[in-house]
C-alpha cells in the first residue's frame, strides 16, 4: 500500500500512483540515477530513455520503465529503477511534496533479439555475441562497413554509430548526433540497444499483409576489443490493424514481418501469449471474458467484445456532444525461432480505443410538490466527469456558489463507480419561472444549463436541463366593481399568475398613455389595479333604457401579454339616472346625448338628428351622439303652465335613404316662470357627529419607504429589507377604496411580532388607540400628509416613523 505501488512485468517495471492520494494535484516525474541525481522527465526524454507515463482508467496514473531504460541499474538479470514524484496543489509546483520509489525486478533469460513496441517508443536489443550476418542480408553490409570504419578506428572503445537505411539514401550518425536527434543508444555487458521515438525523423511507414507499421531499418556498429562489430537493429511496430464490427474489437498482427526477417529462411513459432494491462491471460481466463486468440498461418488475431472485462469506458466529447469510448490496454507476445537470430521475442503493447459513441443522458424530475421543492437528477456519468458550473438566468455560477441562488447540488456515487448529480431548487426562487396553465394550476419551469469537464483531457460539454412541474397554487386575480353616479369603477386584486396580463376593453389595451385620450383613470400600486371609466364612453355597453334609468355595463378582459390569449373577464353593471343624458342650462342651451343600445347594432349614431333634421350631433362616438342647441331652434316645441315653461324635442333616426323612423328619444327641459323662495334662518347648535355602523369593502395598503420624503417605496423584489438597530423605518398606510372625500383613515392599534404571523408572541405595540406607546423608549413619530400629485386625498393616508428594534429575552436576542 502507500501512495505508490510497483509491479514487475517481464522486462517492464510498472509503478502505479494512488488515485486517492494524488487526486486534484499537479505532478512532475523524475528518474534518479546511481549517483542520486534526479532527471526530470518530459515527453521527449521519456520516449528516448524508455519511460512511459499514462493517465487511464478514470485518472489512474501509471509509470512504466524498460529494463534497459537510461537510468536503470542492470546487474546480471536484475534491474533497479528509482523514481521521484513531486505533487502540488498549484501548477507552479509551489510547496510540493516529494515521494521516492525504488523497485528491483528480475528478468531473464534474455532472448538473442528482443523487440518492444511501447505506446511512445520502439525498442530493439540484441545480444552482442551473435552469428555472422549472412551474405543474402539485404542491407549492403560492405558499404555499411566502409562508412563505419574511419570513425570507429579514431574513436574511444565506447564510441559507436548507427546507419539508417532509407529508400533514397543511407545516413550514418555518431552516438552524440543520434542522442541529439532523440534516439536512445546503449550497450551493456551483453546487449546492444536502440530505442526510437515514434516522432523520430528516420521512421518510415510500410505495409505488410495489409497492416501499416512504423519501421526503422538500421545497422549499429560498436567496437569490442580490436574488432568493429555490426548488428542488425531493424525495428517495426504495428500502427493499425484494429477493426470494430458487431460490437467486437478485432486486432490483427502479421506473424512474420519482412523487415524483421531479412536473411531468414525458416520460421518456427515458439510461444504466443496475450493479455491485458501487461498481465498474461490463460486460455481459461480468456474464455471467461469471451476473448478469442487465433493463431493462423500468417497472422495472429485477437477478438474482444466491446465492454468486456479488462477494459473500461471513458467519457469523450465530440462537437459538444457527450459520449463515451471503450478503452482496453492489450499486449501480445510472440516468440519465434529462425536460422538467423535463433529466438526472437516481440512484445507489442497497444491501447485500443473504440470510436466515439454518443450517450444520451437521463434527466429525471422527482419533485416533492408538498415540500415545494424541485428535485432533478441528471446522469449517470462516468467517474471522469465533474460538474463545474451552472448557468442560471444567463449568469454563470460555480458549483460552491449555487447555494446562494437557492440551488442545492449533491453528487451521488453508485457501486460501479458511476455517478449522478441531484439538483434541488425551491419552487419559489425567482429563477424558477411560473406560467399559468389554466384552472388553479401553474407550471413551474426550471431552466438551467450545467457545464461539465472531463478529466484528464479537460474536454467540456454542457447539458441543458428544462423541467416542468404542475402545481395547484395558482391565485387568479379577483375584482370588485361599483358606480358613483357618473363613472364605473373596477378594482382588480392581483393574483400570482397575472404579472404579464394586460387589461383590455374590447380589443383596446389600457395603458397609462392610452387612457388619457378618453379621460379614463388607470392606477396600479403592485397589489391592486384600479380603473375608472365615465358613464358616457364609447367602451360602455348600454343595455336598456326605461323610466327607471339606463342600465349600462363595462366589460374588461385580462389578456396574456405573451400569447394574447384571454385569461380573465370582469364586468360591472349599474343603472344610471337618465338625467345624466341631458343638461338644461340657464341660458337656454340644451345638451342632450343619445345612446345606442346593445341590440341596435345597425344604428349609425352619426345619422341621428333632431326634429329639425338639419340639426345634427356636434359630437359622435360609436355608441353616443351629443347635440348642443338653443331651445328656440331645431324644431323645439314650447308649452306653458302657471309655473313652468316646457321645451320639448326628439332625437330621431331614419332608415338611411327613407323616411322610415327607427329610433326616437323624447326629451324635455323645464324652466320656472316665476319662483319665490322663502329662506328661514335659525341659530341652532349642531348635534355631535355620529357614526352609523355598516358593512362594506375597504381596500387598504401598507408600504415601507426608503426616506422621510416618502418619495420611493421599497419594491417587492427588495424584500427582506435589512436595517440596523436605531435606524428609522418610514411606514405609510393608505385607504385605496372607496375614494370618498367624506372618509378619513384613522389607525387604532399597530404592533410588531417576531414572525410573519400577526398572532405570534412576543409582540410590541407601536401604536395604542391611535397614539404612540408611552412605554416605548423611542416613541413613534407621526408625519403630516399634504396634498400632492400622488396624494389626492390626504385624509386617506397616515404616515409614521418607527426606530428599528429587536426582541430580547434577558441578554439574548430572539430570532426566528
Amino acid at each position: 500500500t502507500g501512495p505508490m505501488n510497483s509491479e514487475c512485468l517481464g522486462n517492464i517495471l510498472r509503478i502505479t500512483l494512488s488515485v486517492e492520494y494524488f487526486k486534484d494535484k499537479y505532478l512532475s516525474f523524475s528518474v534518479v540515477d546511481q549517483s542520486g541525481i534526479a532527471w526530470e522527465l518530459d515527453e521527449a526524454m521519456a520516449s528516448q530513455c524508455g519511460y512511459t507515463v499514462t493517465y487511464s482508467n478514470w485518472n489512474n496514473i501509471e509509470f512504466r520503465a524498460s529494463a534497459l531504460s537510461c537510468h536503470s541499474h542492470l546487474e546480471k538479470d536484475v534491474f533497479t529503477v528509482t523514481i521521484q514524484v513531486k505533487a502540488s496543489h498549484t501548477p507552479n509546483m509551489k510547496n510540493a511534496t516529494t515521494h521516492l520509489k525504488s523497485a528491483r525486478c528480475c528478468y531473464g533469460p534474455w532472448s538473442p533479439r528482443e523487440l518492444v513496441c511501447e505506446s511512445n517508443y520502439m525498442e530493439v536489443s540484441v545480444r552482442r555475441e551473435f552469428p555472422q550476418i549472412v551474405e543474402e542480408f539485404v542491407q549492403d553490409e560492405l558499404e555499411d562497413w566502409t562508412s563505419a570504419s574511419p570513425e570507429a578506428k579514431a574513436g574511444e572503445a565506447s564510441i559507436w554509430q548507427i546507419v539508417f537505411h532509407q529508400p533514397e539514401e543511407k545516413r550514418a550518425l555518431l552516438v552524440s548526433d543520434a542522442w541529439s536527434a532523440g534516439y536512445g543508444l546503449n550497450t551493456t555487458d551483453t546487449r546492444v540497444l536502440l530505442r526510437i521515438p515514434y516522432t523520430a525523423g528516420q521512421i518510415q511507414l510500410v505495409e505488410d499483409q495489409g497492416i501499416t507499421f512504423s519501421s526503422v531499418r538500421s545497422s549499429t556498429f560498436y567496437k569490442q576489443l580490436w574488432m568493429i562489430l555490426m548488428v542488425d537493429t531493424a525495428m517495426a511496430c504495428p500502427v493499425d490493424g484494429v477493426d470494430y464490427t458487431n460490437k467486437t474489437i478485432t486486432w490483427t498482427v502479421p506473424k512474420y514481418i519482412q523487415l524483421l526477417s531479412a536473411g531468414v529462411t525458416g520460421f518456427k513459432d515458439v510461444l504466443i501469449e496475450a493479455g491485458v494491462d501487461l498481465h498474461k491471460l490463460s486460455a481459461k481466463e480468456m474464455a471467461s471474458r469471451k476473448y478469442v486468440l487465433l493463431n493462423d498461418l500468417n497472422v495472429i488475431t485477437m477478438k474482444i467484445p466491446i465492454g468486456a472485462e479488462g477494459g473500461y469506458y471513458k467519457t469523450s466529447v465530440r462537437s459538444g456532444q457527450h459520449g463515451a469510448k471503450y478503452t482496453i490496454n492489450v499486449f501480445l507476445e510472440h516468440q519465434w525461432e529462425d536460422n538467423k537470430w535463433g529466438l526472437t521475442k516481440h512484445t507489442i503493447i497497444k491501447e485500443i480505443e473504440t470510436p466515439f459513441e454518443q450517450v444520451e443522458l437521463a434527466i429525471t424530475n422527482s419533485s416533492d410538490l408538498t415540500a415545494r421543492l424541485m428535485n432533478v437528477t441528471v446522469g449517470t456519468f462516468l467517474p471522469d466527469v465533474e460538474l463545474v458550473n451552472l448557468t442560471i438566468e444567463e449568469a454563470v455560477v460555480a458549483v460552491p456558489e449555487a447555494v446562494q441562488h437557492g440551488y442545492l447540488i449533491d453528487e451521488i456515487r453508485y457501486p460501479n463507480g458511476s455517478k449522478a448529480y441531484v439538483i434541488r431548487v425551491p419552487l419559489d426562487v425567482t429563477s424558477v419561472k411560473k406560467e399559468y396553465m389554466g384552472a388553479n394550476k401553474r407550471a413551474h419551469i426550471l431552466n438551467v444549463t450545467l457545464a461539465f469537464i472531463v478529466h484528464p483531457t479537460s474536454e467540456t460539454f454542457v447539458v441543458p436541463v428544462i423541467t416542468v412541474s404542475a402545481v395547484e397554487d395558482a391565485v387568479l386575480p379577483s375584482a370588485t366593481g361599483f358606480c358613483d353616479g357618473r363613472n364605473f369603477h373596477l378594482i382588480i386584486t392581483h393574483g400570482n399568475v397575472d404579472q404579464n396580463w394586460q387589461p383590455f376593453i374590447s380589443d383596446w389595451q389600457l395603458t397609462s398613455d392610452t387612457v388619457k385620450k378618453y379621460n379614463y383613470s388607470l392606477r396600479d400600486n403592485g397589489t391592486h389595479l384600479a380603473i375608472s371609466v365615465p358613464f358616457l364612453s364609447s367602451h360602455v355597453n348600454y343595455e336598456d333604457f326605461n323610466t327607471s334609468g339606463i342600465k349600462a355595463s363595462l366589460h374588461l378582459t385580462l389578456k396574456d401579454g405573451i400569447t394574447s390569449a384571454n385569461r380573465r373577464d370582469f364586468s360591472v353593471s349599474c343603472i344610471f339616472s337618465s338625467s345624466e343624458l341631458i343638461q338644461c342650462l340657464p341660458n337656454g342651451t340644451v345638451v342632450i346625448t343619445a345612446i345606442k343600445l346593445v341590440g341596435d347594432a345597425d344604428l349609425d349614431t352619426s345619422l341621428l338628428v333632431l326634429r329639425d333634421r338639419q340639426c345634427k350631433p356636434s359630437l359622435v362616438t360609436e355608441k353616443t351622439a351629443t347635440f348642443k342647441f338653443n331651445v328656440n331652434t331645431c324644431g323645439t316645441s314650447r308649452k306653458f303652465n302657471s309655473t313652468t315653461m316646457k321645451y320639448e324635442n326628439y332625437v330621431l333616426y331614419f332608415r338611411p335613404g327613407t323616411n322610415t323612423l327607427l329610433y326616437q328619444l323624447k326629451f324635455a327641459c323645464w324652466y320656472a316662470i316665476k319662483q319665490t323662495l322663502d329662506v328661514k334662518y335659525e341659530s341652532k347648535k349642531n348635534p355631535p357627529p355620529s357614526i352609523k355602523p355598516g358593512f362594506g369593502s375597504l381596500a387598504l395598503s401598507m408600504k415601507l419607504f426608503k426616506e422621510k420624503s416618502y418619495a420611493e417605496p421599497y419594491q417587492e423584489s427588495e424584500y427582506p429589507v435589512v436595517k440596523y438597530l436605531k435606524e428609522a423605518l418610514y411606514f405609510e398606510v393608505e385607504l385605496i377604496h372607496p375614494k370618498d372625500v367624506r372618509l378619513e383613515l384613522n389607525l387604532a392599534d399597530c404592533w410588531a411580532s417576531n414572525s410573519q404571523s400577526q398572532d405570534s408572541l412576543p409582540q410590541w405595540h407601536i401604536l395604542l388607540n391611535g397614539c404612540e406607546n408611552s412605554e416605548d423608549s423611542y416613541k413613534t413619530v407621526f408625519h403630516e400628509v399634504n396634498h400632492s400629485l400622488r396624494v389626492k386625498f390626504p385624509q386617506h393616508l397616515k404616515r409614521f416613523e418607527v426606530i428599528m428594534f429587536t426582541f430580547v429575552q434577558g441578554t439574548t436576542l430572539l430570532q426566528e
